[in-house]
């Protein structure tokens, strides 16, 4: 997953787009580096971050006091680990 995607999630009878964003940092020879932290947003409302470990298996949510609770956060994260799969399956 290298660029921004939206997810929605029910909250309280409403819908929330949250914005999924990749931080990569460029390496010498212009080499792409996913880092595994994906920040949150709704709209111009930053929700934290989800950070990865380096197998993209073990998540935590940087969000405290946010508006999402752990279940949400873990939702997410779930929706972040099948699109970082299925992005390295369509890069090989």
């Amino acid at each position: 997953m290298t660029q921004p995607l939206n997810y929605t999630i029910f909250k309280d009878d409403e819908e929330h787009v949250i914005t999924i964003t990749p931080e990569i940092q460029r390496r010498p020879g212009d080499v792409m580096y996913i880092t595994g932290v994906y920040k949150l947003m709704e709209g111009e409302v930053g929700m934290g971050d989800i950070v990865f470990d380096d197998e993209m298996r073990q998540w935590e949510h940087t969000g405290v006091g946010s508006y999402l609770n752990h279940t949400d956060a873990a939702e997410i994260a779930g929706f972040i680990q099948v699109n970082h799969i299925t992005a390295q399956n369509v890069a090989l």
